[in-house]
């Protein structure tokens, strides 16, 4: 009876994993958003379509790269079908729906996806975007790019924006 109460805890599914080696905090972040951004290591940035994000949680830098043509058409782990062409991103742990604007450290440009699946699985790297949403940050032809994310709360009601 212990073993088999074992086995159906360790097969457990649940759309509100954490990443617990990530550090990013989950607890709060949506709709409310309560915690504060990390503002000593990286610079806040605001500008005129800031407001329509919603409430600004925190930034991160890290590095980025894309998923596309394999994966169209599966399932997400929320449950919708991954169109690799609309501004949508994978994160490990922050909440479905959330609003985040990705800055490629590289050239400059941004683009604003909304977080529907979970990865990147591999190691260092903090999302993997669309190719959609790749192909606006000119992350395409180098694959992998050093990005700062912007996470909001996800109060947005409209589509995903480019920058």
């Amino acid at each position: 009876m212990v073993i088999m109460l074992a086995q159906l805890t360790g097969c457990q599914t649940s759309s509100t994993y954490t990443s617990l080696q990530s550090g990013i905090p989950v607890t709060g972040l949506s709709p409310a958003c309560d915690q504060t951004p990390d503002t000593e290591d990286n610079e806040l940035s605001c500008d005129e379509n800031a407001e329509d994000l919603g409430t600004l949680c925190m930034v991160i830098e890290g590095k980025a790269s894309y998923y596309a043509d394999r994966f169209h058409g599966r399932l997400t782990a929320n449950g919708e079908r991954f169109n690799m062409h609309e501004m949508t991103a994978a994160h490990k742990s922050l909440p479905f729906g959330s609003m985040v604007r990705v800055t490629n450290l590289t050239n400059g440009k941004k683009v604003v996806v909304r977080i529907n699946d979970r990865g990147p699985y591999i190691k260092g790297r903090i999302i993997d975007l669309s190719k959609g949403a790749a192909k606006e940050i000119g992350l395409i032809k180098k694959g992998v790019s050093k990005v700062k994310l912007e996470v909001y709360d996800g109060s947005d009601t409209g589509e995903s924006q480019t920058s």
